[in-house]
């Protein structure tokens, strides 16, 4: 996609560059001398968010949190797309690899406002939407929780299967706490900007909520597995309480019939007319017996 001019003012401009070529970097660089190495940061996919200051270029790196369904969830790029933010002077300079929700939505609410918008201004705006995306995603996750977790206790579900969505939620959870800490000291360097304390502060605000609600998410996640590990140790716990007891009912009967299936002669009940019948009658005398005993101790 080419350079783009998405606003301009007497007070700023923003341009704005989605999958960049190096021509685009090229021309980025030539035009408004940005380092080399700064921009090559921006190809990288797995690229952590960072804050760097070269001459008049103040340059942030941030992610945002994507809706992207992956098959494997391994690193930071499965789960988030960068975005980085050059501000030089008046102008700020956005670049990304795809369509982002929090470029798209500024760009709306830009076309709201008639003027007094400024460069810094700006990247705020777009930061503050990064933290959304992130707020989103916190809260389609913990739906995502409820959802099995109403499974598991109210439902007889397969048991194979949402371990695996348990441990793709927690893998997606943790790499999404990943990057929200890694991004707290490019937040708080919008201090250095010329902002507004309170439109700092709010920032900071929305980044520590966000941050706290994947930590708390987390932790119910890991109770959640816990919980349901315990549940299938018991349900496991309870087919074998049922085996050994149909065992203890039959240990003794079949202690009999192997006594009485010896070829020896000296068994006098043998050559008995109800012989037969007095030792099926013992058996289930054992067996009865045996249940009693069992119910009074509540096993």
């Amino acid at each position: 996609m080419p350079i783009n001019t998405i606003y301009r003012d007497s007070q700023c401009e923003w341009i704005d560059v989605e999958a960049p070529t190096e021509d685009d970097l090229k021309f980025l660089h030539e035009r408004y001398e940005i380092n080399n190495l700064l921009l090559e940061d921006t190809l990288d996919p797995n690229h952590l968010p960072k804050y760097e200051e070269d001459g008049n270029v103040k340059f942030f790196l941030l992610r945002e949190s994507t809706e992207l369904e992956r098959k494997n969830l391994n690193t930071i790029s499965d789960i988030s797309t960068k975005i980085g933010i050059f501000l030089i002077n008046n102008t700020i300079i956005t670049i990304h690899r795809m369509k982002t929700k929090s470029i798209v939505q500024t760009k709306g609410q830009l076309s709201l406002i008639q003027d007094g918008m400024t460069s810094q201004k700006i990247a705020l705006m777009i930061a503050l939407l990064i933290m959304k995306s992130f707020d989103d995603e916190s809260v389609s996750l913990m739906e995502t929780m409820d959802n099995i977790e109403n499974e598991i206790f109210l439902k007889n579900t397969n048991h194979t299967n949402q371990i695996r969505r348990l441990y793709k939620l927690k893998r997606k959870s943790g790499l999404n706490s990943r990057v929200l800490t890694i991004s707290t000291d490019a937040i708080d360097k919008f201090k250095l900007l010329d902002l507004q304390d309170s439109e700092v502060v709010d920032l900071k605000d929305k980044h520590k909520d966000v941050v706290a609600d994947f930590d708390h998410l987390n932790i119910q996640i890991t109770n959640l597995i816990s919980m349901f590990l315990a549940l299938s140790d018991q349900k496991a716990n309870q087919v074998m309480k049922v085996l050994a007891i149909y065992s203890v009912y039959f240990l003794p009967i079949t202690f009999i019939a192997g006594v009485y299936g010896m070829n020896f002669d000296h068994m006098p009940e043998l050559h008995h007319k109800n012989g037969y019948f007095f030792t099926l009658g013992l058996m289930a005398i054992v067996v009865i017996c045996t249940f009693i005993y069992a119910r009074r101790k509540q096993w």
